[in-house]
């Protein structure tokens, strides 16, 4: 599988930004899928993830209530919408994929990674 991660950008606190991420390859729909983030001289952080059929969605603490994640299984695409932007969102956001969903938060469990894409939040 190979990830394509878009829509990132600069945008004030309280702002919104929408990112995609593009899949190729035929078995998407088996992946779980999910964002991290890595801020400069940060680990990189667990953000969000989906299961393979869209029911299950899992939040940090930090962005729950404010980013939500969707996939269009038909698409091979997975989205993360940012609302209510704050400062510390400032990083760069990679998408994910994972079979099975034992370890959906576990950055090192994943088995694909897609280049990332830059979120700047001014304050």
């Amino acid at each position: 599988v190979q990830l394509q991660a878009s829509g990132g950008g600069l945008v004030q606190a309280g702002g919104s930004l929408r990112l995609s991420c593009a899949a190729s390859g035929r078995t998407f729909s088996s992946y779980t899928m999910g964002w991290f983030r890595q801020a400069p001289g940060k680990e990189r952080e667990f953000v969000t993830a989906i299961n393979w059929d869209g029911i299950s969605t899992y939040y940090a603490d930090s962005v729950k209530g404010r980013f939500t994640i969707s996939r269009d299984n038909a698409k091979n695409t997975v989205y993360l919408q940012m609302n209510s932007l704050k400062p510390e969102d400032t990083a760069v956001y990679y998408c994910a994929a994972v079979v099975g969903l034992t370890y959906y938060d576990t950055a090192r469990k994943y088995d694909y990674w897609g280049q990332g894409t830059q979120v700047t939040v001014s304050s």
